[in-house]
């Protein structure tokens, strides 16, 4: 006959806590982002459908080489790797908060937090500009002026395809510098302090985090393929 477990036994997980027993927030935020990814999948896997099925398709060398305040230099994907780089920039510094979350350290949270929601917004001033570039040359939804890399007229699938999906993922940076906002208005007014942990803080970064994965995705559908 087998010997019950009691309460005082080591269980074989470290700690006695189960590795499944996972703070209910975060749980929640792994669901929406794991929903989110099936969107963002979706977008991506019918550009990727439409692209590859079509006979050419406008080169992003060409599309893509405008630089603000550059007057007419030829700066092939030079401005969204600018872009890009702002946003890998923001997700070390949304990584600094959450580390100083960990540590309790409220004014490093304040901090980093601060940082990261100017990475965001200068992202998203970036975004403006580029959209408002591309509508100044005709490109919007059902408008396409740029033609197929082997000198075919273009179909509006580029434009629509593109407006949809950047616009989608713009989105989500906005919000997530709205969550980052609320976070940082809580953390100085010492919320988290008195509930004793920055679970938010981690929180937010998941989310933060997952915006700047999705963009890799983006970056490599429409400017590098």
């Amino acid at each position: 006959m087998s010997t019950p477990v009691t309460a005082t036994q080591t269980k074989w997980w470290s700690g006695g806590k189960s590795p499944f027993n996972l703070e209910y927030g975060k749980l929640m935020m792994w669901y929406f982002l794991m929903s989110d990814a099936f969107t963002f999948g979706a977008f991506l896997i019918s550009y990727g459908t439409v692209r590859f099925s079509s006979n050419s398709w406008p080169d992003p060398n060409h599309v893509f080489n405008a630089f603000p305040f550059a007057g007419h230099a030829n700066l092939p994907l030079a401005f969204v790797s600018l872009m890009t780089f702002i946003l890998i920039i923001s997700s070390v510094t949304m990584v600094l908060a959450v580390h100083a979350g960990h540590n309790g350290d409220k004014k490093g949270v304040v901090k980093w937090i601060f940082w990261t929601i100017i990475g965001g917004l200068a992202f998203l001033s970036c975004q403006a500009w580029e959209w408002t570039h591309l509508h100044a040359e005709g490109a919007w939804w059902g408008s396409n002026p740029f033609p197929n890399a082997n000198g075919t007229v273009a179909s509006t699938n580029f434009s629509n395809f593109f407006f949809t999906i950047t616009g989608f993922h713009g989105f989500h940076v906005f919000s997530g510098v709205i969550i980052n906002i609320i976070m940082l208005i809580m953390a100085q007014k010492g919320v988290f302090e008195r509930k004793g942990h920055y679970l938010m803080i981690e929180k937010a970064g998941l989310y933060w985090h997952f915006v700047d994965l999705v963009w890799v995705f983006v970056f490599l559908c429409f400017y590098l393929v």
